[in-house]
């Protein structure tokens, strides 16, 4: 199996605070198993990312205590950080289902480092209402992630009317000129919401890792 020369960052907790991320779309499932494999042997935590149900089930023939997070399309292995309210509690949003599986994965991987976080889907701009009815709930958070597709105003609106942190993740849905989410993209960063935080398509691990960062600032 030894079919990578893969250089770990085992200083990464002690050094970030994080734990590291291991990217699974285009690793094979030997790679995974054997990167994970070297992380359990110095007793360190294993989130993957980017994991099908597939790959997942081959994944636990070999690691028979790896976790398959299916919103989430995330694997972990070992006992993740263990909550800490001092952290206080980041809030994650949608624009509609259809963005469940980037929020998802910001809010396990918050979850993998010991951040309390709430879940609110389908709250885009499309009905409005649905947002500033849980605007009260928002405004709690020390940090808000939105995760939007289309034309991805929602964060847009939300860092107008939240004094607090706003991390924009655009999402690759929709439509024909959406462009597989750079539409979304190119509107977040073009947003007249001053101080909104934008990353990559469907990054929501960097979403949270960079809410991670503010929390413990």
């Amino acid at each position: 199996m030894n079919d990578i020369q893969a250089r770990l960052d085992l200083q990464r907790r002690e050094r970030l605070g994080m734990v590291e991320a291991i990217w699974g779309e285009h690793k094979t499932t030997h790679q995974i198993v054997e990167i994970v494999s070297r992380l359990k042997d110095v007793r360190e935590f294993a989130l993957v990312t980017r994991v099908d149900y597939e790959k997942a089930m081959e994944l636990k023939k070999y690691l028979h205590d790896a976790v398959f997070h299916d919103q989430a399309n995330c694997v972990t292995v070992g006992e993740p950080v263990e909550l800490n309210p001092k952290l206080g509690e980041v809030v994650v949003l949608s624009g509609g289902t259809s963005d469940l599986p980037v929020a998802a994965e910001a809010q396990l991987a918050l979850r993998c480092h010991g951040v309390k976080v709430d879940l609110l889907m389908d709250v885009g701009v499309a009905g409005l209402h649905r947002l500033l009815n849980n605007l009260e709930t928002i405004k709690k958070a020390k940090v808000v992630i939105a995760c939007a597709g289309m034309e991805g105003a929602l964060p847009t609106v939300l860092a107008g009317l939240v004094s607090k942190p706003v991390i924009g993740v655009p999402v690759s849905v929709g439509y024909g000129v959406s462009a597989g989410g750079k539409s979304s993209l190119a509107g977040m960063l073009a947003s007249c919401a001053p101080g909104l935080l934008v990353v990559n398509i469907d990054n929501g691990y960097g979403a949270a890792m960079a809410a991670l960062r503010i929390l413990k600032s």
